[in-house]
């Protein structure tokens, strides 16, 4: 099975509009939205969902108020400052202390601590992660809930969730819109990944961000390829960008210009690619080609030039 990840140094860079397009072009793959933070892949493609299941990431401190004696341990020994007092009660005594929910991190050592045995850690439910039927074959996509954390586990989740269902469908391709940026959550979305697309465009911070995300790919030995969307509104800046790629061991796969048609097709909840034949459209064909020419390859091999592996 192979996996195809696309992924940006940050949000907004058009890694969702070019997924979107790998879709309707590969025809027979399955899909997986990563970017369980900010999911947006649903709205070009319209998933009709077919199972929902809710995500529990982590746990929740919950204090018990009738083994409660306000001691006040759990609030000193606490970095997050979850445990709060609860003030006096009618009859002027100390009142059970209170968990704040959002604050909790989860970490246990109130429970751990408590000389009362008064706190128990529950499992807290953090999103939710669906498996949908789309126009171009089945999705896996999720969202996390509001506040809520362990995007990563849930990132991890889904990719697993995604081959199982690809192996239930006969598909060998997995398109993944990864998660933006180079930490937990778009680790969990690249590691073990046949082929890594990196998305960029022709600006400084872009610059800064394809060597941030250049960095990692190289680090996990993952080949990779290189898109500057929008290249056309900064030439200079967009060759630059392909030099330091080149410079880092990854391949240019195409540029792609500017069009407002990015924003029509949207309106039409479609891909560019169905959208239209012409300018943006035939970019993105050609990175298609060059991406599913590296999958059919089984990818190329990571070159090691631009440092070492640290």
């Amino acid at each position: 099975m192979k996996e195809l990840v696309v992924i940006s140094g940050k949000g907004g860079t058009g890694k969702t509009s070019v997924v979107a397009a790998f879709a309707a072009l590969a025809g027979n793959a399955t899909l997986a939205d990563c970017d369980v933070d900010a999911a947006n892949l649903h709205l070009v493609l319209n998933p009709q969902i077919q199972e929902s299941h809710d995500f529990v990431g982590g746990k929740t401190a919950v204090i018990d108020p009738e083994g409660c004696t306000a001691c006040g341990v759990c609030a000193e020994l606490c970095r997050f400052d979850a445990p709060h007092d609860g003030g006096l009660d009618r009859q002027g005594m100390p009142a059970p202390y209170a968990i704040d929910a959002v604050a909790c991190e989860g970490c246990g050592v109130c429970a751990r601590f408590c000389p009362e045995d008064a706190i128990a850690m529950e499992e807290t439910v953090n999103g939710q992660w669906f498996i949908s039927e789309t126009r171009h074959g089945p999705m896996v996509h999720a969202r996390l809930g509001i506040a809520e954390e362990n995007s990563g586990k849930l990132v991890s989740l889904v990719r697993e969730i995604s081959r199982e269902v690809a192996a239930d469908n006969g598909r060998e391709v997995i398109i993944v819109d990864g998660s933006p940026g180079i930490g937990c959550p778009v680790i969990a979305s690249l590691t073990g990944a046949k082929l890594a697309l990196v998305v960029t465009e022709p600006t400084l911070s872009g610059l800064h961000d394809l060597q941030r995300i250049g960095e990692l790919t190289r680090h996990f030995r993952i080949p990779t390829l290189v898109a500057v969307n929008k290249y056309d509104l900064n030439v200079d800046i967009a060759e630059r960008a392909e030099s330091l790629a080149r410079e880092q061991g990854m391949e240019i796969g195409a540029r792609i210009r500017y069009d407002a048609v990015f924003t029509q097709a949207m309106l039409h909840r479609q891909s560019v690619v169905e959208y239209t034949d012409e300018g943006a459209a035939a970019d993105l064909r050609k990175l298609w080609d060059a991406a599913h020419g590296h999958l059919a390859e089984g990818g190329a091999q990571p070159a090691t030039t631009g440092g070492d592996d640290q």
